[in-house]
Order: C-alpha cells, then structure tokens, then sequence
C-alpha cells in the first residue's frame, strides 16, 4: 500500500524558511504530476503548489515568489518532491501535505507554526 510520509515542518519565526519534503513508498510516482497542500485551523485543504512531470509548475497567489516546489523524478527516489518555503508568514501557518495527482490516500503532514 502506497503511503506518503511529509517531514521537515517546524516552528520559525516570521521572515524564515523552512524546506519540506515527501517520500512515499510502493508506488513509482516519477508518472505523476505532485501538489504540496496546507490545511490551516478551521479552514479547507488548498493546493499551494504543484509540479508535473516536466517540471512545470504552478503556485497560489498566497505563495507565488516565495515558496518554491521541486521534485527528483528518479525512479528509485527516496524523496519525491520538496517545498522550499522562504518568507514565511504567520498565515503560513497550517499542517502541509504533499499528494500525486489524482490523489491518493492523505499522508500524516508535516506541522508549520510560524511565530515570533
């Protein structure tokens, strides 16, 4: 069974970064196009960047300049796609997820708090 596992979230201050990343295993997902998610308190899941299999990529106006998404599309990738996030904010703060498209299963997510 296909899981996906998300690490690297943390507590910084505002104005620093973090870089997340995701690794899933039982699946081959260098085919598919993968998204970085974030669910904060009381509000929805939203898609906050995305990257397909030729590299190109799309981000929320909320992340656009600041956040980056990048993937290693080896087969045999432990880590399937990074979130490098710069500038953080404290409305960056939310449990971040990654997922394939379509969509699997939801990982665990990884906790950003972004505080002073």
């Amino acid at each position: 069974q296909v899981q996906l596992v998300e690490s690297g979230g943390g507590l910084v201050q505002p104005g620093g970064s973090l870089r997340l990343s995701c690794t899933a295993s039982g699946s081959i997902f260098s085919i598919f196009a993968m998204g970085w998610y974030r669910q904060a308190p009381g509000k929805q899941r939203e898609l906050v960047a995305s990257i397909t299999i030729a590299g190109s990529t799309w981000y929320a106006g909320s992340v656009k300049g600041r956040f980056t998404i990048s993937r290693d599309v080896r087969d045999n990738a432990k880590n399937l796609v990074y979130l490098q996030m710069n500038s953080l904010k404290p409305e960056d703060t939310a449990v971040y997820y990654c997922n394939r498209f379509p969509q699997i299963p939801w990982g665990q997510g990884t906790q950003v708090t972004v505080s002073s």
